[in-house]
């Protein structure tokens, strides 16, 4: 199953599962072989394979009806409804590009990606359908699909009702591997979001990767003498059940549990928006066995008043990755769940999923790496002049395989800046030891990572100049417990200026999506500092500035 292979894509050499289905579409189909088991579960809503299947059949047949053909764009935008899913598994069956929207998203950048993708159909749910109906006269021709309405559609939008109810089959198409299958949007370095290019080969390769780390989990405990029995297990484990609570239009919640779940004939129990006793409500009701996310909401369920009365004997899995897994989480792991192994992951958008993976034994070896490199990747880590750096040498993390994206749409040069041969630069800056294990250092991107949201500087930095009180700005990084950074700001208003910080706030709010929007705010009297080239001091001011006097 795990067989890797060397495949040449548009000239060169990528490592690539042997026996891998060749795109998603066969993925779904082969699903349907699950027939009544449980698929998707939403508060009192349950939906079987059967049922989902009929349901994206249904959907696949609406959209070919309104001229939706292979290698066209289909937006989805709303919350983790099990529509998404639904949808999803419609568009990327018929040959048709999946175009992932940010639920946070405000309308005006809604509008960024309708126009940069250009997507002939959009499906969304009712928030999503109010910020798009403040800028329909820019898509004037857009069809629309509208699910989980309190009111009728308005008369240029199809109710969901409508849609799943149209006769007809999923269209007969040939997916190649090479197609792109959806693309997900990075926040941009420059300010603008970049639309990632994932391609079936990618996911596909994604969903193997994920197999194979759940398959040498065991392996280690036997190995270490930690299972029971202290043998790997003889018979394969039964189906996951995966609390769904990171977003779908992320890799992390689409790519890593969504699709590894339904290869396995799993359940998704999806979650409206966080809420660590909700999640632990469901983990007990639905014996969920999967909890994937990012490393806040592991902590805040095991810190959670109600964690010692509900039974999560269920779970076998607690962790993730969107930041770091730190030390005495993985200890609280270990002492308050019954049989839970912590683990952790290192991925990336631009890599349709996970890079790298760590979990159980190796914590206690290696308690500092995310893992070693998935097989279908090379990992290197490289100087200033591109030189490949020796074992334990520090320089930034480039990687090169089969899941890497076909590019950024509409951005050759980004794309040509950011993948060279093949070789993905991540933007890390890290070390890999003599066994080959990953350990992350610092980030060269500029950046913020809030709960597992990436949060371009430049980008919120763009929003705080175009209020007219702002003469300098810089955006960074601030430590927080809970959601690992928040977004600060240090602000040098223009002479005479007295907008405060619910101003500048009020201000940005109005351009980005909340989780974008400083929380700290120092305002400096004197202008910001810069070195001899004119450039802010950044790092000097995230050093010297303390949280406590922020606005």
């Amino acid at each position: 199953m795990f067989e890797v292979e060397t495949v040449e894509v548009s000239g060169v050499p990528l490592r690539s599962y042997r026996h891998a289905p060749p795109s998603l579409r066969e993925i779904w189909l082969g699903s349907a072989a699950h027939g009544e088991a449980d698929y998707l579960v939403f508060n009192d809503e349950r939906l079987s394979y059967s049922g989902a299947h009929q349901i994206s059949a249904a959907v696949a047949a609406w959209l070919a009806q309104q001229g939706i053909e292979p290698g066209d764009r289909v937006a989805i935008a709303m919350r983790n409804y099990p529509e998404w899913m639904l949808a999803y598994w419609a568009v990327v069956s018929m040959g048709a590009v999946v175009v992932g929207m940010n639920a946070w998203w405000v309308a005006g950048e809604m509008q960024y990606a309708l126009e940069d993708a250009a997507p002939k159909a959009l499906i969304c749910d009712r928030e999503r359908l109010q910020r798009f109906a403040e800028i329909r006269e820019h898509f004037p021709h857009m069809v629309v699909a509208a699910v989980r309405l309190e009111e009728p559609a308005p008369a240029w939008a199809v109710e969901w009702m409508d849609v799943v109810n149209t006769a007809g089959a999923l269209p007969e198409v040939v997916v190649d591997p090479e197609d792109d299958a959806c693309i997900f949007y990075t926040s941009g370095t420059t300010g603008r979001p970049k639309g990632a290019r994932l391609t079936h080969r990618g996911c596909v390769n994604n969903i193997l990767n994920v197999a194979f780390a759940n398959a040498v989990q065991p392996l280690a405990l036997a190995k270490a003498g930690l299972s029971e029995g202290g043998d790997a297990p003889a018979a394969p484990p039964p189906p996951p059940v995966s609390l769904l609570a990171t977003p779908l239009f992320h890799v992390t919640g689409n790519n890593c549990v969504a699709h590894a779940t339904t290869v396995a004939g799993g359940r998704i129990v999806h979650m409206y928006k966080w809420d660590p006793a909700e999640a632990l409500a469901l983990i007990e009701r639905e014996r969920v066995s999967v909890f994937n996310a990012v490393p806040m909401m592991a902590r805040e369920i095991l810190m959670h008043p109600d964690f010692d009365r509900r039974d999560t004997s269920s779970l076998k899995t607690l962790g993730g990755g969107g930041a770091a897994l730190q030390p005495d989480l993985v200890e609280k792991i270990g002492q308050r769940t019954a049989g839970a192994r912590p683990n952790t992951g290192y991925g990336m958008t631009e890599t349709c999923g996970i890079i790298a993976a760590v979990s159980s034994v190796f914590f206690s070896n290696k308690p500092a790496s995310v893992g070693p490199a998935m097989p279908t990747f090379e990992a290197r880590c490289v100087g200033p002049a591109g030189e490949t750096l020796a074992p334990g040498e520090v320089g930034e993390l480039w990687v090169r395989g089969a899941p890497v994206i076909a590019g950024y749409l509409n951005r050759p040069e980004a794309t040509a800046e950011s993948i060279t041969d093949g070789w993905l630069h991540t933007g890390d800056i890290a070390y890999i030891d003599e066994d080959g294990f990953i350990f992350l250092v610092d980030r060269a991107k500029d950046m913020v990572l809030r709960g597992g949201e990436n949060v371009y500087c430049a980008e919120v930095e763009n929003a705080l100049f175009s209020h007219q009180d702002v003469a300098e700005c810089v955006v960074f990084a601030v430590a927080d417990e809970r959601l690992g950074e928040e977004v600060g700001a240090a602000v040098h208003l223009r002479e005479g200026a007295e907008s405060g910080a619910d101003s500048l706030r009020a201000h940005c709010a109005g351009l980005l999506a909340p989780y974008k929007v400083p929380r700290h705010i120092w305002f400096l009297d004197e202008p910001l500092p810069r070195n001899a080239n004119g450039k802010f001091l950044k790092r000097e001011l995230r050093e010297s500035l303390d949280p406590a006097d922020a606005s």
